[in-house]
């Protein structure tokens, strides 16, 4: 069987550095990368066979960048790693295209199980997952006041808002107009009926639409 191809997704340096030690035995690491946008523009020249992905990542957040990853390159095989044990956000990861969710007090041999794992075509979810966060991987999604019906665009102008980023930065980041990164905001903000940036960026963390 052939060495899997890993790319790396994770924002702490000293997190990456033992993950690449902890793999170069049994896989080729053939990139890291700090953020999501990073994530997509290096995974098509990269043709990684696994991405190993952050969910609380700047730029562009796990799930999201594990989405579009997803519908550019639909073979590549997801792990989602984060610190949260909200059922939610495992739930989330699947509906996003991942195959195996690990939490980052994993125990550091089931990073390679679950490469295994998802390489043969199987999926993999922590033994520490709890059973509330079963019970949401099983539940069909609800349809949440609106969320689930933002674009992909919305999502990335969100995360960035979340981070703090000004209007003329997000342009610059995400290669648009700064009208049009406004038009996204108050379409948002029209759409969950609020008036003001911070009201739309509380309730983006509430519902989970954005990780920091």
């Amino acid at each position: 069987m052939k060495r899997p191809r890993v790319l790396l997704a994770d924002d702490h340096r000293l997190l990456r550095e033992a993950f690449v030690k902890l793999l170069e035995s049994e896989c080729d690491v053939v990139g890291t990368v700090t953020d999501g946008r990073a994530l997509l523009e290096a995974a098509p020249k990269l043709r990684p066979d696994v991405v190993v992905v952050d969910v609380a990542m700047p730029l562009l957040n796990g799930l999201d960048a594990t989405r579009q990853l997803k519908r550019a390159m639909p073979a590549v095989k997801v792990i989602i790693l984060t610190v949260s044990e909200d059922p939610d956000v495992a739930a989330e990861a699947f509906r996003a295209g991942a195959s195996a969710f690990l939490l980052k007090n994993s125990a550091a041999s089931e990073l390679l199980q679950a490469i295994q794992d998802v390489v043969q075509g199987r999926s993999y979810v922590t033994p520490l997952a709890t059973r509330d966060m079963v019970a949401n991987l099983l539940r069909p999604a609800e349809s949440d006041a609106g969320a689930r019906e933002l674009s992909l665009r919305q999502r990335e102008v969100l995360q960035l808002l979340a981070e703090g980023r000004t209007m003329k930065e997000i342009a610059g980041i995400l290669k648009i107009t700064a009208r049009t990164v406004a038009f996204h905001k108050y379409s948002m903000m029209e759409q969950f009926g609020i008036k003001s940036s911070a009201e739309l960026v509380q309730l983006a963390i509430k519902k989970r639409l954005v990780s920091l």
